[in-house]
């Protein structure tokens, strides 16, 4: 016999009951912010199993998933209880109060009670909300970068945002408001400590679509390491180009790397940490799309901050003033304007863009053989210029060939010489050029095969 129910703890029989356990949830986390349910149990405690299906679990969680209002996301897992299989759901939020098929409810021993208005107002004033960044984490001191808390120290003493200096880990951390007495939060954990939840996940596609990946990484670490990595991964997948028409060689990317950089900060101060989805790095073909699970505000539109008009509504308030003091972030207020600003000045299409579980920030790539993205003014013609991809060095003329492979790989060598306007034999040198820096590779036989692009 399993104990009894109590004001955190739910006995269903089976998933029959599905959206009764989603309301006890729900009155449970109004109550004490967690609660469990267990599917293959009677309301007297006795285990009698829950039949399992490929896709109960599933089904169990997006229902709880998208029935509750603000979201949550649960822990649901098959438990082996009396040598039965069960499924138990384990539920934590802060956000109280919480809503379930829209309507709100309070545990009151085993029992669901439905609250009316007033009871919801009484609730909403005297709830005392904690924000996710300011519970205590279960790393310890020792679990702290030490160099991480220097280096930043060391910004931002030069920045001159901090009036004191390094002395300790504990002290500073102290200063900065990241302790709670003795105990680090989880914003010094996500800051601070290279062990933690935070993840990001980066990956180079073939097309314009999730279909073909040619690269795929997953990147751990404290924030400003995961900013670094991810920062570095763009420079490495996207095309450079040498301008030699001053004094002075200069490599300027087909993307500022300000505006990317901005907005990987940005992605990672602003997200949901109550998510479990991780940050997200796409580079695809015609774009690169940085991703964070962290719903842009209902009640503001991104327009309205590249418009400058925009208020800041700081989901992650702790960490953002962490950031800011160290300049690894600007306000928020004005970080989506200073995307554009530097964008637009350089003639590079970006979009800020709410999607169901979070919000992108999508930088389109410049087709630099057809003259998107170059400065006007005393330049080199394109065919002149000199591109990196990766740590490969091309010519504009094999980068437009590499292009044309990438479009159509059964394109015939006359084709290509047409809409190039050279000769095929000219073609058949950039292929072998191509073919040694191992960009492309041959398919099938030499009469009847075709070229195959490889980045």
């Amino acid at each position: 016999m399993m104990h009894k129910e109590s004001e955190t703890i739910e006995f269903k029989k089976s998933t029959a009951e599905l959206r009764e356990a989603v309301v006890a949830i729900v009155a449970m986390l109004n109550k004490h912010s967690q609660g469990e349910v267990y599917f293959g149990i009677s309301d007297d405690g006795k285990v009698v199993g829950q039949d399992i299906g490929r896709m109960t679990i599933k089904d169990v969680t997006q229902a709880v998933v998208d029935n509750i209002e603000p979201k949550i996301y649960p822990k649901v897992e098959i438990r082996q209880i009396e040598g039965k299989n069960c499924i138990v759901i384990e539920a934590h939020g802060i956000n109280s109060p919480y809503f379930a098929y829209g309507r709100a409810y309070m545990r009151v021993g085993e029992s669901n009670k439905a609250l009316n208005p007033q009871k919801i107002e009484t609730l909403i004033l005297s709830k005392k909300k904690l924000l996710w960044e300011r519970e205590i984490s279960e790393k310890k001191l020792k679990d702290v970068n030490t160099s991480t808390v220097k280096e930043y120290m060391r910004k931002a003493n030069a920045a001159k945002r901090i009036n004191f200096k390094y002395t300790n880990v504990k002290q500073t951390l102290k200063k900065l408001g990241l302790l709670h007495g003795e105990k680090l939060t989880k914003a010094a954990e996500v800051l601070f400590c290279d062990d933690n939840l935070m993840e990001i996940q980066a990956a180079v596609f073939a097309g314009a679509d999730k279909i073909t990946f040619l690269d795929i990484r997953k990147f751990k670490g404290n924030i400003f390491s995961l900013r670094e990595q991810a920062e570095n991964y763009i420079k490495e997948h996207i095309k450079w180009r040498a301008d030699m028409s001053e004094s002075r060689r200069k490599e300027i990317p087909e993307i500022p790397v300000r505006s990317f950089s901005e907005a990987i900060g940005n992605s990672l101060c602003h997200r949901d940490y109550a998510n479990p989805k991780g940050n997200e790095v796409a580079i695809f073909k015609d774009r690169v799309d940085i991703y964070n699970p962290g719903t842009f505000p209902d009640e503001l539109d991104p327009q309205d901050f590249v418009a400058g008009d925009g208020y800041s509504i700081l989901r992650n308030p702790l960490i953002a003033e962490t950031m800011y003091k160290s300049e690894d972030i600007e306000k928020w207020a004005s970080g989506l304007k200073r995307i554009y600003d530097e964008c637009t000045t350089v003639g590079i299409k970006v979009e800020f863009k709410r999607v169901k579980t979070g919000f992108v920030v999508s930088f389109y790539r410049p087709r630099w053989e057809d003259g998107e993205g170059l400065e006007k003014g005393g330049q080199k013609r394109w065919s002149e210029r000199v591109v990196r991809i990766g740590s490969q060095k091309l010519t504009a003329k094999q980068i437009a060939l590499l292009d044309l492979l990438k479009q159509n790989s059964t394109i015939s060598r006359k084709d290509i010489a047409e809409k190039l306007g050279i000769n095929e034999s000219a073609v058949q040198k950039r292929l072998g050029s191509l073919r040694k820096k191992e960009l492309i590779r041959r398919v099938g036989p030499d009469k009847g095969g075709h070229w195959e692009a490889q980045g």
